[in-house]
Formats: C-alpha cells, structure tokens, sequence
C-alpha cells in the first residue's frame, strides 16, 4: 500500500491471532437459509442434492487449503478444523474464517448447476462464520459429539415434523404435538404413525452428518525402464459417515488425524454446549464507532491473469466489483457507502449500527460471503466470453474509528492509494507494452516521483497530460452511496417529480470536503465536522 499523510489510520486495525497451542475450528452456516431452502423448493426434511452441494463445498475447501484436514457437516452448517500447529495466514482470525466462508460461498454457487440442472439460482446465497479455539484435543473431541448430536436430534424432530405435515396436520399442530417430546418419543411417533424404523429406514447422510478428512494414498507418478511403477504417497479428500465421530475407533481408523491432532484419549457421549460456547472467538465492535468492513481479493494477481484481465486496469472486472458492491448496499441497510479499488472495497456501517449486535465476525462473514456470492453470479454478465476457470475468493476484516475526521481520513487514505499505485500500473505496463520485461520496467521506474511518471507517461503515448485522460474509475476508484432519483410521473395536472432513493456508483473526489458537504446524508454530520 502506498505511503500518504493518511496512513496513521492503520494503527485502529486490532491484532486478533489465535496463540498456540489452540486448535482452530471454523464453522459456517447459511444465513437466513429456511427462507433460501422455501425459495429454491427444497425437499423436507431433507434434500440430498442440496446435501452434496454442501459436501462437494466442503471437499473443495479441503482441496484449496492444505491446513484443513478434517470437517464435519450437516443441514446448513460445516466445521473445518485445521491441523494443530498451523501457521495459516499467521492464525489471524478474521483472515482465516472470511477466507474459508468466502471461497465455500463461491464454490457454492459455481457448483450449483451441477447439482441443480432445472432449477435456477433465484438469488444469492450467503453464509456466516465464527473461529472456535479448542484449547486441547479434549475440547475438540467435545465439539464433536455436541455437533454430531445436534445433527441427530434436528434430523429427528424435523423427520416427525415434516411426516405431519405430509399428512394433512398444519404446521403449528405438528408443532404443538411434538412440543417437549423426547427421543424415544419420536422414534415411536414415526413408528407407529409412519411405519418408519428410524435408524434403519433413514439414511447415514441425513442422521449422522457427513465427515469430509483428508487420507494418505499411493499414487503411481512414473514407470522405470523396466516398467515397475513408482509410488509416492499423496493425500486424497474423502468423505465418510459415522455413527460417532468423536470415538477412539473412528479417529483411531484415520491416520492423518491422529498424526496431526492427537489422540483420543476416552470415548465421550455427553457435552455441555454453554462449556463449549465459552471457547467461541468473538470480538465486539466498540459502540458508538465508525465500522468499515474491508475486503480484498485472495490472489487476484493470479486470477487476472489467469482470466486475461486487461492491464493495467479491466472496466469490465471493475465493474463487476462496483455491481457487487452495490449489492451489498442493497442487501445491509447499516452500509451507507462503499468505496472500492482494484481488487478491494471497504464498507462503512453507520455509528449507531446494531446489525448481528456488533458482532465482528458474524458482520465480516455476512458481507464478504454475500459479495462473493454476487462475484461469482454476476460474472457472466460482465465476462460473457470468458469461463470462471475457478472461484475467487476474498479475506475481510472489521475496524473502528472513533469520529467522523479520522473515518474520512481512512477514506482519503484509500483514494491516494488508489493513485499511487494506478499512476505506477499505468507507467509500468506502458513499459512493457513498449518491450521492455518486466523486471526492466520495475528498475526504471524505481525511485522516481509522480512528475517523473506523468512525463514518462507523455513521452511513451505521445498526448500531453495523458494521466488525466484516464477514466475517472481508473484514477480516483469507485464510490457507491444511497443517493435520490427524481423520475417525472404524467398525471392530469401536467408533470410531476417523484423521488426514491437508489444505490449510485459514482468516481468522485473523496478527498476534498466538497464531495461530503454536496451528500450530508451519506454521513449524517454537520458540515463543520468535516475537512481536508
């Protein structure tokens, strides 16, 4: 990032890494996904598709992140643990579960055509995540049964419920007949009711979750001249069922867990889920405060290169990041501007925002896990002759600032980035573009100050102040902000104006004070509170 008067905002960013030895969990779960399941017509109590899609997420995630050895999931919901002395992004917590639901949202949504040929995705799914730090494998045994017996007794209620329903009860009197019923209970309900034996007729995917790990294997890489093969282990994602997974035998049946958690020391039946909510990570956001949601693509030098996005700048990747971010406005109301760059856009809450109570990671994960699901959507309208080749994904983090002046100057900081590094961008692929390597055009531009750029930048087009000529986007980045739009209505007493409020991507000057005086509402403050 560049260098500017601003950059003392950095210092409100607050360190969150988890300390050794804990073991780190990430948990995601839909978000708001019974209204998600009622749109998309899923099948009740359960639908296997929208199962496997979650698997197939979950087995991609371990693919992409050789740190994740094991995940347990069901319904909604996936735990990735990661192995015990993982440095994975330094063990920064934000990073690491914003990472993890971002890339499992995208996948979600690029897999979804192939689990569902007939059905449209009608809009875009989003999940959230939390980081649990298991203090010992103990802990993280606990975990375990908790989840897996959370799974078993939802499966079970939900199996009674909906067979009510399927018999002509209302869904309040299927309610009201299994208000405090116990296991055994439901077990003969859907016995003598349904004729269904609950542990035989209902299958191992719905009843006891699904278990994704990673496995030692043998794979044949070349043949000697003699033709005998040559065999180097390699691991392998696999997904299994088990009755327990929290048991000696079942973690003692896969090696790698054993080499890269530890042992069970006991067989556990019983949790106390508050014991295990204590291990939660959470962070709340300080009240009162300015909360500015940053993201940022997850190597996306090698995803635009890999797409064959234009350089320096694409409009059409750009773009797509803006209609994004709009999308974001749209969805969360706190959200009252956006301000974007490159691969990049931060987020700002309002002061007095109460959304997930201020709760870090519920606020990060929402957002960065709806704008990934919008990235992936959207990207055939913006890239229509150009195939995903594989899901972006992006890391996010929270931070507060205390007034209005130390959040614009957060803001003024952005901008000037954006300058800095698109004036040498631009200088840079000239260079190359000219024929000069890459590593030749970085030594020439080397030390040189923006005068220097910009009379390099005429020189090597010809056009005198060619910088200037750039598009707005390119120069001073992306602003998106709730604005008002007057339409006029005919009516019989002539033209009329008629105003609502939209959501508008503009390319402003952010750094001058004209820019806040001309839409006080953004921030709702008095314009004296602004200034340079």
């Amino acid at each position: 990032m560049a260098n500017s008067k601003y950059e003392y905002v950095k210092s409100f960013e607050m360190e969150d890494e988890i300390m050794l030895p804990n073991i780190i969990i990430v948990r995601v779960d839909g978000r708001d996904f019974r209204r998600f399941s009622e749109v998309h017509e899923f099948e009740k109590p359960n639908d296997r598709k929208a199962l496997e899609l979650m698997n197939e997420c979950a087995k991609a995630v371990l693919e992409q992140f050789p740190d994740i050895i094991f995940s347990y999931g069901f319904s909604d919901e996936y735990s990735f643990i990661f192995k015990k002395g993982t440095k994975f992004y330094q063990r920064r917590a934000s990073k690491i579960h914003s990472l993890i639901v971002s890339f499992f949202t995208s996948v979600y949504v690029t897999k979804w055509k192939a689990l569902f040929p007939q059905k449209d995705l009608r809009y875009a799914p989003s999940l959230r995540s939390r980081v649990i730090c298991c203090a010992s494998v103990e802990v993280l045994q606990a975990y375990l049964v908790w989840r897996q017996y959370e799974c078993h007794l939802n499966n079970q209620y939900d199996t009674c419920l909906w067979n009510l329903i399927q018999r002509g009860k209302s869904q309040k009197e299927a309610e009201e007949m299994l208000k405090g019923s116990q296991k055994q209970d439901r077990n003969e309900l859907l016995y003598q009711c349904f004729n269904i034996n609950y542990k035989k007729d209902i299958p191992e995917i719905f009843r006891q979750g699904t278990c994704t790990l990673k496995t030692e294997v043998e794979d044949i890489v070349k043949y000697k001249d003699d033709g005998c093969p040559v065999k180097r282990p390699r691991r392998k994602v696999i997904t299994v069922h088990s009755e327990n997974i929290a048991s000696r035998r079942f973690w003692n049946d896969h090696l790698c867990l054993l080499k890269e958690l530890g042992p069970f020391t006991e067989d556990l039946n019983k949790t106390k889920p508050e014991y295990l909510k204590s291990f939660q990570y959470e962070n709340k956001l300080m009240p009162s405060t300015w909360i500015v949601i940053r993201i940022d693509g997850c190597h996306f030098h090698r995803f635009s290169e890999v797409h064959e996005f234009e350089k320096p700048n694409d409009a059409q990747a750009l773009n797509l990041m803006n209609s994004c971010a709009a999308g974001v406005l749209e969805e969360f109301k706190d959200i009252v501007f956006a301000y974007g760059v490159s691969d990049e856009y931060s987020f700002v809450l309002k002061k007095e925002s109460q959304l997930y109570r201020r709760h870090a990671s519920e606020i990060v994960s929402a957002v960065v896990s709806f704008f990934s699901s919008m990235y992936a959507i959207k990207w055939n309208e913006f890239c229509p002759h150009k195939e995903m080749k594989y899901p972006p994904y992006f890391d996010a983090r929270a931070v507060c600032y205390p007034s209005c002046e130390i959040l614009l100057d957060y803001l003024a900081w952005r901008q000037v980035d954006c300058h800095i590094n698109n004036q040498y961008n631009t200088c840079f692929w000239m260079l190359v573009k000219s024929g000069k390597s890459k590593s030749e055009a970085q030594h020439y531009l080397k030390g040189t100050q923006a005068q220097e750029k910009n009379e390099l930048l005429d020189q090597l087009s010809g056009t005198i102040n060619y910088y200037n000529t750039l598009p707005l986007m390119f120069r001073q980045g992306s602003s998106v902000y709730w604005d008002k739009e007057t339409k006029m209505v005919d009516n019989e007493g002539g033209g009329a104006g008629k105003s609502r409020k939209i959501v508008v991507v503009k390319h402003c000057n952010i750094i001058e004070t004209s820019f806040w005086e001309a839409h006080p509402g953004i921030l709702d403050e008095k314009h004296n509170d602004f200034r340079l």
